[in-house]
């Protein structure tokens, strides 16, 4: 039975090196095997337009088997640089002391990809933005959304410059949702030995006060340092104003809800911080 793996989600993109980086440290913290994954979707990577409707009917025949050759040249095209970036990635992060390193090159979409390796899957890392989107600020890439609802695992969206993680902040609001996180993190040697700030984003801080507290004895006891906060306001705002303001490397916080009406309130608030992070995000389901 193969060990539970990071895998890392590596593309053509400015995110590529960071996401290569973070699940290099991820994987030496958890000291856990490392897997480079590049998928390949067809309908990205082919540009060539259908002509077939607009060409006469004695040359349709050859024009036909020409977009056949130039598809079949994008594919190959798209599989050597595949090769050559995980070949890239395997050398950065052997450098950087992992030793158990696969490449995985998957000719089909990323979802359907990660759904197939999901049972040997540890933590996800992949870049706010693709290939695709990586110039669109502000916004996430096309497939994080759908990759976060539809992946039961922690995933790690990484920035596009990559910094070892020394300050933690875990976003908790006492919830079931973050109560699983909270548990998570002090089982986990992720972040072992690392400052833990726990903050309770609440318009009423007497009811937070109590919670936040809870939480810090829990990760106290299973050996973290901790700092506590109270903040008021909305979750998705004065959660990223006290990150910057202490320089928070990582944010924790638990992802969507289950029931509908929960899917709506935290998805509509977990989509916001995957938008608006300024720094790396772990997300724990």
């Amino acid at each position: 039975m193969l060990q539970h793996q990071v895998i890392a989600c590596i593309d053509p993109s400015p995110y590529a090196e960071a996401v290569c980086d973070y699940a290099t440290w991820a994987a030496i913290q958890l000291q856990a095997p490392l897997m480079l994954l590049h998928a390949i979707d067809k309908a990205q990577h082919t540009q060539t337009p259908d002509l077939s409707g607009s060409i006469g009917l004695g040359s349709q025949e050859l024009l036909l088997q020409q977009l056949v050759a130039l598809d079949e040249k994008h594919s190959t095209l798209a599989l050597e640089r595949g090769r050559v970036m995980l070949a890239a990635a395997k050398a950065r992060a052997e450098h950087a002391g992992v030793s158990d390193v696969k490449e995985h090159l998957q000719h089909n979409t990323l979802l359907h990809t990660l759904k197939a390796l999901e049972p040997d899957m540890r933590l996800l890392v992949l870049g706010k933005r693709g290939a695709q989107s990586a110039e669109e600020h502000g916004q996430l890439g096309f497939h994080i959304e759908q990759v976060v609802r539809s992946v039961p695992r922690p995933i790690l969206l990484a920035q596009q410059q990559f910094k070892a993680p020394l300050r933690i902040m875990l976003a908790y609001d006492g919830s079931t949702t973050a109560q699983k996180s909270l548990t998570m993190l002090a089982a986990s040697p992720l972040c072992r030995g690392l400052l833990i700030h726990v903050v309770y984003a609440s318009n009423r801080a007497e009811a937070a006060e109590l919670a936040v507290e809870a939480a810090a004895l829990q990760l106290r006891e299973a050996g973290f340092s901790t700092q506590t906060a109270i903040v008021v306001g909305e979750p998705d705002e004065v959660l990223h104003t006290y990150q910057q303001q202490h320089h928070i490397d990582l944010l924790i916080m638990g992802a969507y809800g289950h029931s509908r009406i929960r899917q709506f309130i935290l998805g509509s608030t977990t989509t916001a911080m995957m938008r608006n992070a300024k720094c790396a995000l772990l997300i724990l389901r």
